[in-house]
């Protein structure tokens, strides 16, 4: 943990923001060791609030079901200091989302829809990409979101040569001037 990087945030915590596959959960993990912050996933913690993966929710209790559950963690996550937060690709879409997380600094991961698509070929793992063509979707996807990711207070691109541990210090660094300013 780097000291100087836990002060400069003062306990504020960080949102990422993204696409599926643009690396939030890996970034977060490097971040929050960096940080000396603690490291939450909300898809995982949907999971095991519901006690049944993210698929099953969404075959229990649709998309809606999910992103109440998911609103639902959210408010209690964002209640807590010093955490680094890999928050799921669809979270921005419900516009009192955003109401959690401007308590915190909000990083937009930004890959290319290709990356994304390479990144998660095979992955089953995925309800919004249970398609006959994932790529597609993932553009449609991309194409909604886009605009709301933008409202992010970093904006970070990832590309295909990106490596987390790249990332993690173009993110520190982009973040050291949101709190400068």
């Amino acid at each position: 943990m780097n000291v100087s990087n836990k002060k400069f945030l003062q306990g504020v915590n960080l949102y990422l923001v993204g696409m599926m596959g643009a690396g939030k959960t890996t970034v977060g993990e490097l971040l929050a060791k960096d940080l000396g912050y603690r490291f939450l996933d909300t898809d995982s913690l949907i999971s095991q609030v519901a006690g049944k993966s993210i698929n099953e929710i969404f075959a229990d209790e649709g998309e809606a079901g999910f992103r109440q559950l998911e609103t639902n963690v959210l408010a209690e996550v964002s209640s807590y200091k010093n955490l680094t937060i890999a928050t799921g690709g669809g979270i921005v879409i419900k516009k009192f989302n955003w109401s959690y997380l401007q308590h915190g600094i909000v990083v937009w991961l930004d890959a290319a829809v290709e990356v994304l698509h390479s990144r998660l070929q095979g992955d089953r793992t995925r309800p919004l990409l249970q398609d006959k063509d994932p790529l597609g979707k993932l553009q449609a996807l991309l194409d909604e979101r886009r605009p709301l990711y933008a409202n992010a207070d970093v904006h970070i691109h990832v590309d295909s040569k990106s490596t987390p541990e790249q990332l993690t210090t173009l993110v520190l660094a982009e973040v050291k001037k949101v709190v400068k300013s």
